[in-house]
Order: structure tokens, then C-alpha cells, then sequence
């Protein structure tokens, strides 16, 4: 395709190298970070995903050495071959990633008969697929090499051996780990070789395909049927270091409103009104927090878009202030499809404005989706974005909190859309094929820059579908699952890869949303849902009740037990995310993330740490009233319930009743409570509370913790508030020693005093500067409160 190298010339950061049939370049974008294009169908098109790039490139050197083009920056080398083929080494010359050299050759799948018709289907498929990719990159495999991420496709967290396919499907099936496609398409993947990481980020919206050693265990692949060819290398080597990378290229989620981390309660469908208050007011009968309730696609008349049906809502402002008055933020749901309907003001405004995506010959094209014959707003246009953007205070001026994205792959009923239907992209005439994995990424964007406009407030999105870069504008779930223990295994690697994959804020359907869900099950999944980001409980029409009453007692209480648990860890999920809008870590974490040197970590899959200092192994099999726990080398942990404490780098049995997921907090930790409330802001959290787990001999225990308004931009300004806490035991003087500092101090609504909770602590006396300090011993916890942090003496 390329042929010999002819030459290259250099331009600031980037070098042109050129073949005997074409050109390429390489980028460096910063020491660790490495961009290869070549244009193949097109000239290079702007970035989807990465917007407003910073480039930083460092010191960099380029030679010719023995025929090849060596490229060398601060933490890599790089040495392009003929044919283009690349091969990227650390700095100590250690080789991290090859091109290989063969060509592309599936696995032999064996058979009987004649013709492909009743020939090896897997093979045949993969033989054809082959043949339709007009970019591909091939990798050389070795034998120690793990792979992860890609977003929440289905299967376990080590992808090696799996094979996927990037084309944003609405299938209602219920979902296998034979999926190959899914609602989201993140084409970024991260590689661990040799306690090493990189991350490969092939940044092409064309169907592609990913082939982690399926196809032939010789080479892992990567490849489009159209496009360029256009990814980046990122280097860590640690994984944090990868997606701290990734994240810098496409963006971090910006930190969202408090209430968003709250419970959140959803159907299909509470309508009309009076179903929806009868939800409500169970929610405080019963004690259980509750911020969110949502609407779905029955609230609409006639699911018009941005229309209200008046016979089941009256009169909806009325409602969602009254709602409004009990603590509740209602979330809409909002499909991309416009009924085609003459009089319906959105159908018209698109017609007049050519806002819709068309066929070939500029006709409107029309598909079947819940209104009926519909249109798709093209999205890709900018034009059509700030149209749509603005329809947004059609819905927040009536009281709506946040909107829901959904059937945004987009999804149809009469068939897929065809690959011509043409759209506009920003001025670029573009078709169906190159622009159906990015049109739930424009849509949110759309939405989330129209609710910032209308509210002056932190947008809440939540959508369906989408594409890298999606989460600077939106909330993810993992789609339409079903009320199954499979699901709720497979959540874990979803979860776990969609926060590698940049996207922060994600959740599943709590209890699952269609089947029917069990006592048992639900019990189960909202264990796990206490400490998912997006924390919602979701059930289809005509499944059984799914709400925490809607079984018995016991499920109610532990549904009510872990509800109120999640709220008393607001601030430190609220810090995470607070944190991630910097670094591009995730909430929920796979445990290699912390502990890249212990390779047992590597394919759990059951297990995940909720930021760095919780690890949660939720039971996931029906009837389990136990589990093996696997504790990472290098910290002790202590159980979370019984306080005892646990060396790493061992496994143990955890007994875990049906009112138990077994939780550890690793040593040296201060995990921020609040109180618990109804929901958030029902009344001003006054006092701040301090767990504190002791660090092991010799080590000390830091936490810092943010506090803001919890809703506007102001934070971004400057209105916050750090306060940095540190603990360490002195065990020659008999003594523990706290130190707390207010290392900023931008927000007026700080704190008036401050409650620690000392675990495993019994002590002799407590001093706060001078002053003796009186506290509580209740089994093996010690309680006292101060007015400031300071310095504290904690003698034994």
C-alpha cells in the first residue's frame, strides 16, 4: 500500500514521511502520546473525539538509521519501516509494540459440506470481513499480553481472544458475551505487556472492527471498512498513566451536580401524573432516599418530542414543582426521531431549515420509530445543533432537571438506515456510513450545551449511545439489559472497561429492564449500584414492580441499607469526581489500575475498587452466601463490617447473608461521610465526617476533600473549598497523630465542625491543640467532633 520510503521532511511536531505511493505522518503530541495518518479514502477530516488538542511535544530528534525513519521524544522511540510499518520501543529500548509483518491469515475452521452456505460460518465471516476493511493495522501478539477496554462490550475484562465490531446497535436481545457490537462505539483499547501499558486509539467513525487474536493468535488487529488511517500510540506504562493520556486527548467528564450522585428511580412508564406522585411519596413513607424520577417516552403526546401529553400531565409545570417541593429532580426522556407531522412545530421548524438528514437526492429521509414516520435531525450540522440545543428550555423551562438520550444509534423499525442517507458535517458532505457511530455523541453534545445555556447549571445528560469523547457531555448506562444474573456479572468488566475507556460517569439498570426481576437479584444488584456512578434502578412495561418495596420487607431493608450507604459516601464519590476532571480515572476501577505489579489482579472480574481506597467483591451467583476475596498485595485491608484487618496478596472467604456485599477499606484510609438524608440539599451539611482506617507502621494516610456549590460553574472560578487531612500511628510514642489543613478557601459554605470516626482505636486521652477533647468508644470505633481540624494527639 505504502511501498519504500522515499524520504521525510520535518514540520514542528510533525514529520511527513513519504512512500514510493502515498504519504504518512506522524505527530507528536506529547513525549508519550504519538499520532500515525495516512490519508486513504480522504483528506484528513477534524477529530470527533479530540477538540481543542494541546500539543507539548518535548525534545525530539529524527534520523535516517539503516533504511528506516527513527523517531525519538523523551519517552519513546519510534522506527517506520517500508510499507509504513512501525515499531515503538520505551526509552531503555525495550520493545512495546510491533507491526506485524505477516499477512492476515484466519484461523483453519473445519467443516463438512459444499460452499459457504453450510460451511464454518465463523470462519467465513471472518474470511469476508477481511476482505472488506480498507484500513488495517496489524500488531504483533505475545504471549503475555492483556487487553482491555473498548467501552461496556459484553465478556470478560481481559478482551484477548475476542473479536468486536464498532457500530452503534440497538439489538433487544438479551446480551451475550458473543455480542460483537453494542449501543457505544470507543474505539480505544489498552494493552499490559510485561507489567508495562499502552493504549491504542484508532480515531475512525467508519464500522471498524477489532480482532484481539480470534482471528489468528500470531496478531491483534484493528481496522475500518473506510476512512483513514489515523490512531494514536499512548504510552504509560502504568494503566493509570494510559488513561490519564486517553482522556487527555478526548476529554474528562466534567464534574457533575451533587444531586446526580443520588438515587435515581426510573420505568417505562410512570404515567400518568398520579402514578408518578404515588412513587414519590412511597419513596419518603418508606425512609429511602430518593433524588431522581424519571419519565419516559409515555409522558409525550403521541412521543412528539419536547410535547407533554396533557391528558396524563395537565399541567406538567405544576407537577414537577410540586415534585420539586419534595426533593425530586424529574429526567425526560428524548429520542432523536421527529414525527412527520404537519402543525407539530418541531417537524416544521426542521422541514423549513433543512435540518434533517436526507437521501441521496436531498428528499428527507423518513423511518419508523416510536411516533410513527420520522425524521433524523442532522446532527453532524452545527447549525442543527444549536437548534436543538435551544429546544432544550422548551423542557427546562417546565421544571425538567436533565434530559434522557435515548434510541440515538440511531435506532429504526424499518430497517437499518441506508448507507447513503446523507448528512452535513459542519460544511462536509458526509453519509450514513461515516457519521452513525458519532450521531448520539452530537446529539448529547447538542443537548448538554443547551441545558448549560438555559440553566446556567452543570448539564445532566444521559444517553444511549455514543462515541470517544462523549464523556465531556454525558452519562452513560450500558443499555437495554435484562433481570438476569448473567447481566449482573457481566456489569463488572462493563463498568470497569467503560471507566478506562474515559467514560467516568456510567451505570447499569439497576435489577435489570426487562424479564423480571427477583427478590434475591435486586438485592444483589443494588449492593453493587451503592457504588456505580450512575446509581439507577430502571424496569420495562409489563415486568413485574421493581421498586425497593415491590418484594418483601427484607428486600426493602436492604435496598434501604445500601440507598443510605451510597448517601453517606456522596462526598467521597463527589471527590473522585472531582479528582477525575483532572486525571481521567474512573469511579469504578479494575484492580490492576492500582496494583499494575501484582498479577494476580490482572482477570478478576467479580471484584472492583470504588476510587483507590474501597474494594467491593459483590456476590453475583443466586444462592451464594459466600465468596473467595481476592485482597491486592501491598496494603492490608479491613473488612468494612467487622473491622478486621487483612494482610494484601491473599485470598479469603468472606460469609456474606443476602443483607451483606462484602466491602474492604484499604489501610491508611479517610473516607469522607455525610449524613444521610432524604435527598440532597434537604438540609446544609454543617459537619463533615472523617473515617479513618490507620495506616500500617511507618506510613501515613492523606486524604484531601472538596466542597462546593454542588450545581453551578463557579468552582471552576475558584468558588471551592481543599481541606487536606493526614494521619499517621507513631507506635514508640503510643500515640496517633491527625493533621487537617484548609488548603483553599473559595467557598463561603464551609464547614462549622468536623466528626472522626477512629477505627480499631481505643484511646487513652485526645488533645486538639491544647485542648483535651471528650470522645466515645463503641466497640471498635472512637468518636469525637472538633470545630477545626488542626493538629491532634490521639494518645493510646
Amino acid at each position: 500500500m505504502f511501498g519504500e520510503i522515499r524520504g521525510y521532511n520535518r514540520q514542528a511536531n510533525k514529520i511527513i514521511i513519504e512512500f514510493e505511493r502515498r504519504n504518512a505522518s506522524i505527530e507528536i503530541v506529547t513525549p508519550s502520546i504519538i499520532n500515525f495518518f495516512a490519508s486513504i479514502a480522504s483528506e484528513r477530516r477534524v477529530s470527533k473525539a479530540v477538540e481543542n488538542l494541546r500539543v507539548d511535544p518535548g525534545a525530539v530528534s529524527v534520523d535516517r538509521v539503516d533504511g528506516k525513519i527513527v523517531v525519538k521524544t523523551e519517552k519513546l522511540k519510534i522506527a517506520v519501516s517500508d510499507e509504513f510499518f512501525v515499531d515503538i520501543y520505551d526509552a531503555a529500548g525495550n520493545l512495546l509494540c510491533a507491526d506485524y509483518r505477516g499477512s492476515a491469515e484466519p484461523f483453519v475452521r473445519r467443516g463438512s459440506g459444499e460452499g459457504l452456505d453450510v460451511a464454518a460460518e465463523e470462519g467465513h465471516k471472518l474470511e469476508l470481513e477481511k476482505n472488506r476493511l480498507k484500513v488495517r493495522v496489524l500488531k504483533k501478539m505475545d504471549e503475555e499480553l492483556f487487553f482491555y477496554g473498548l467501552g461496556d462490550k459484553t465478556g470478560h475484562l481481559n478482551k484477548k481472544g475476542y473479536h468486536y465490531k464498532m457500530w452503534n446497535t440497538d439489538n433487544p436481545d438479551p446480551h451475550v458475551e458473543s455480542f460483537e457490537a453494542m449501543y457505544k462505539s470507543i474505539p480505544f483499547f489498552i494493552t499490559l505487556k510485561k507489567k508495562q501499558a499502552f493504549g491504542l486509539f484508532f480515531d475512525n467513525t467508519f464500522e471498524s472492527v477489532f480482532d484481539l487474536g480470534k482471528e489468528n493468535s500470531n496478531y491483534y488487529s484493528f481496522g475500518a471498512v473506510d476512512g483513514n488511517l489515523n490512531y494514536y500510540f499512548i504510552y504509560g506504562p502504568a494503566v493509570k498513566e494510559v488513561v490519564n493520556g486517553y482522556t487527555y486527548l478526548t476529554g474528562t467528564t466534567p464534574l457533575p451536580q451533587l444531586w446526580t450522585l443520588g438515587y435515581q428511580q426510573c420505568r417505562w412508564s410512570y404515567t400518568p401524573e398520579e402514578r408518578l406522585h404515588e412513587i414519590a411519596a412511597a419513596f419518603r413513607e418508606k425512609d429511602i432516599p430518593c433524588d431522581v424520577l424519571y419519565l419516559d417516552i409515555d409522558y409525550m403526546d403521541g412521543y412528539r418530542v419536547f410535547t407533554w401529553d396533557k391528558k396524563k400531565f395537565p399541567d406538567p409545570k405544576k407537577t414537577l414543582k410540586e415534585l420539586k417541593d419534595q426533593g425530586y429532580k424529574v429526567v425526560t426522556i428524548i429520542d432523536p426521531g421527529v414525527k412527520k407531522d404537519r402543525g407539530y412545530p418541531i417537524y416544521d421548524q426542521g422541514l423549513k431549515n433543512r435540518y434533517f438528514a436526507t437521501e441521496k437526492d436531498g428528499v428527507p429521509y423518513v423511518n419508523r420509530v416510536w411516533p410513527g414516520d420520522s425524521l433524523y435531525p442532522d446532527f453532524p450540522n452545527g447549525e442543527v445543533r444549536k437548534w436543538w440545543a435551544a429546544n432544550q428550555k422548551i423542557m427546562t423551562d417546565t421544571g425538567v432537571a436533565g434530559i434522557w438520550n435515548d434510541m440515538n444509534e440511531p435506532a429504526s423499525f424499518n430497517g437499518p438506515l441506508p448507507d447513503d442517507v446523507a448528512f452535513n458535517n459542519d460544511g462536509v458532505p458526509a453519509d450514513h456510513r461515516e457519521m452513525h457511530n458519532v450521531y448520539g455523541h452530537y446529539m448529547s453534545k447538542a443537548t448538554y450545551e443547551g441545558i448549560k445555556q438555559a440553566t446556567g447549571k452543570r448539564p445532566f445528560v444521559i444517553t444511549r449511545a455514543c462515541y470517544a469523547g462523549t464523556q465531556k457531555y454525558s452519562t452513560v448506562w450500558t443499555g437495554d439489559n435484562q433481570s438476569l444474573w448473567e447481566h449482573l456479572r457481566m456489569s463488572l468488566p462493563m463498568l470497569m472497561n467503560l471507566g478506562l475507556s474515559g467514560v467516568t460517569f456510567c451505570g447499569t439498570d439497576v435489577g435489570g429492564f426487562g424479564f423480571d426481576c427477583t427478590a434475591e437479584l435486586l438485592s444483589r444488584w443494588v449492593q453493587v449500584g451503592a457504588f456505580t456512578p450512575l446509581f439507577r434502578n430502571h424496569s420495562s412495561i409489563f415486568t413485574r414492580d421493581q421498586e425497593p418495596w415491590a418484594f418483601d420487607k427484607e428486600t426493602e431493608a436492604i435496598n434501604r441499607k445500601y440507598i443510605k450507604l451510597r448517601y453517606k459516601l456522596l462526598p467521597y464519590l463527589y471527590d473522585i469526581m472531582h479528582e477525575e476532571e483532572s486525571n481521567g480515572l474512573p469511579v469504578i476501577r479494575l484492580l490492576l489500575l492500582h496494583y499494575q505489579n501484582d498479577d494476580k489482579t490482572y482477570e478478576i472480574n467479580d471484584e472492583f475498587l470504588c476510587g483507590e481506597n474501597i474494594l467491593v467483591a459483590p456476590i453475583v451467583e443466586q444462592g451464594d452466601k459466600a465468596r473467595m476475596v481476592y485482597l491486592p498485595e501491598g496494603d492490608a485491608w479491613i473488612d468494612y463490617w467487622t473491622k478486621q484487618t487483612f494482610e494484601g496478596g491473599q485470598y479469603t472467604i468472606k460469609e456474606a447473608p443476602l443483607d451483606i456485599c462484602p466491602i474492604y477499606i484499604k489501610a491508611g484510609s479517610i473516607v469522607p461521610l455525610y449524613p444521610v438524608q432524604n435527598y440532597v440539599g434537604e438540609n446544609p451539611v454543617k459537619q463533615l465526617t472523617l473515617d479513618i482506617y490507620l495506616p500500617e507502621k511507618g506510613k501515613i494516610g492523606s486524604y484531601v476533600h472538596y466542597q462546593d456549590d454542588g450545581e453551578s460553574f463557579d468552582y471552576r472560578k475558584g468558588a471551592y473549598n481543599l481541606y487536606a487531612f493526614d494521619v499517621q500511628a507513631d507506635e514508640p510514642a503510643k500515640r496517633i497523630r491527625i493533621k487537617g489543613e484548609k488548603k483553599h478557601a473559595g467557598y463561603g459554605k464551609g464547614y462549622t465542625s468536623f466528626k472522626f470516626i477512629l477505627n480499631n482505636v481505643e484511646p487513652s486521652a485526645i488533645i486538639a491543640g491544647e485542648t483535651s477533647v471528650s470522645f466515645e468508644v463503641s466497640g471498635n470505633r472512637t468518636v469525637f467532633s472538633v470545630q477545626e481540624p488542626g493538629d491532634i494527639i490521639v494518645r493510646l
